[in-house]
């Protein structure tokens, strides 16, 4: 899993897009070690963007945080997010990995 901020500090949709491009392109790295990838933000978007952006906060960390029960690890990314950090928290009391950086990930032999 990948996390990072994506509206944390801003009110502006083209920064929102820009930390979505950002947790995207790490999403490609994963990727190429082997993994499978996947953004909480990614998952909720679509649903949201289906019914209306006032369920924003009823949808967006509710599956993020699910998703945290079926991810292997987590890469952290970026600066302050109240809801990344949750994310991490969750993997934590899981024991499950933290990575901060995208060289600790280790390669699983499946390069793509």
């Amino acid at each position: 899993m990948i996390a990072g901020p994506y509206r944390s500090g801003s009110q502006d949709p083209k920064v929102w897009e820009e930390n979505l491009k950002q947790m995207n392109q790490f999403a490609h790295a994963v990727f190429l070690k082997g993994h499978t990838p996947v953004i909480g933000v990614n998952m909720a978007l679509p649903i949201i963007r289906e019914v209306g952006e006032e369920h924003y906060d009823a949808l967006m960390m509710p599956i993020s945080l699910a998703l945290t029960e079926v991810c292997d690890a987590i890469l952290r990314i970026g600066g302050p997010s109240t809801g990344a950090d949750q994310e991490v928290d969750e993997f934590r009391k899981r024991g499950r990995p933290v990575y901060r950086a995208l060289g600790e990930i280790p390669d699983n032999g499946k390069a793509h």
